[in-house]
């Protein structure tokens, strides 16, 4: 099973950005928690700021790989282009969130990619990934 975790603006601060809401782990140090927990998974990981860099990322795995797992950080409430990267590929996703947006500000309730998603994961902390990776397992 080949997945790829895609992480948008701003998530390659974890560990330092806001640790109440976010924690104090940096990715880099779950995604090695994850390649252990994982074993019989092929994990790939890549992390960018920029919109563009996103939707690029979604459309080179998206018919080639067999999950994408997507935190988008805030492009989620505001991304077309990447709503419609999702649509047009073969891969499912499954979009994270860290935080529980509905306990946040209002602008944060709305997704652009969920109706595009095989499914979302919110506000259970890094444990999301986890699950999503999960779901992709399941037989």
């Amino acid at each position: 099973m080949k997945l790829m975790i895609i992480n948008g603006p701003n998530l390659n601060l974890l560990g330092t950005r806001e640790p109440s809401v976010y924690g104090r782990q940096s990715f880099e140090e779950y995604f090695a928690h994850l390649q252990q927990e994982f074993p019989h998974a092929t994990l790939h990981y890549f992390q960018s700021n920029h919109e563009g860099d996103l939707v690029d990322k979604i459309q080179e795995t998206g018919f080639t790989y067999d999950g994408i797992v997507l935190n988008a950080g805030a492009y989620t409430h505001t991304s077309i282009a990447i709503a419609d990267a999702i649509a047009a590929i073969r891969t499912p996703v499954v979009e994270v969130h860290i935080s529980n947006v509905y306990d946040r500000e209002a602008f944060r309730h709305h997704s652009y990619l969920s109706p595009n998603c095989a499914g979302v994961i919110v506000g259970l902390g890094l444990k999301g990934y986890a699950l999503a990776i999960q779901y992709f397992l399941l037989p």
